[in-house]
């Protein structure tokens, strides 16, 4: 497959994922607001930003191990799933610790990261059904 080729189908994936995440979190962002006041406002534009992040993230490290060897390319996986998650860790921690309860709604932050997280995965799929990959196939053993 041509590098452009790839790239075009990380961009569509991309656009594909971006469009139903930001839907959900405008939606979100204006219920938040309605229900919640500022924390809720606060915490809904949170979830949009960290979910954003977390799977632009997934993309960047597709984006950069596609001319790779399948060993390399999984540990680039690996260490990058792993650094989110120290990361989302290290945040919420941090969060707890320094945000007060009545900056930020945690019940708001949660579900529109949740729903966020949802729509980014729905919106993925689809676009990833939507493409046209050919992978190539082993080649036929001789029979001995």
């Amino acid at each position: 497959m041509s590098q452009q080729n790839n790239s075009s189908n990380e961009a569509q994936l991309l656009r594909g994922a971006l469009t139903p995440t930001f839907i959900v979190g405008i939606i979100a962002i204006g219920f938040a607001t309605a229900l919640q006041g500022r924390p809720g406002l606060l915490a809904a534009l949170l979830a949009q930003v960290i979910v954003v992040i977390y799977f632009l993230v997934h993309i960047g490290v597709s984006r950069i191990s596609r001319d790779l060897d399948p060993m390399s390319t999984m540990a680039i996986a690996m260490f990058s799933y792993f650094a989110k998650f120290l990361l989302l860790g290290v945040f919420f921690w941090a969060l707890g610790q320094f945000v007060s309860d009545e900056n930020l709604d945690r019940k708001t932050f949660g579900i529109t990261a949740v729903a966020l997280t949802f729509a980014w995965l729905g919106g993925e799929i689809a676009s990833y059904l939507k493409l046209k990959t050919h992978l190539p196939l082993p080649h036929d053993r001789p029979q001995s």
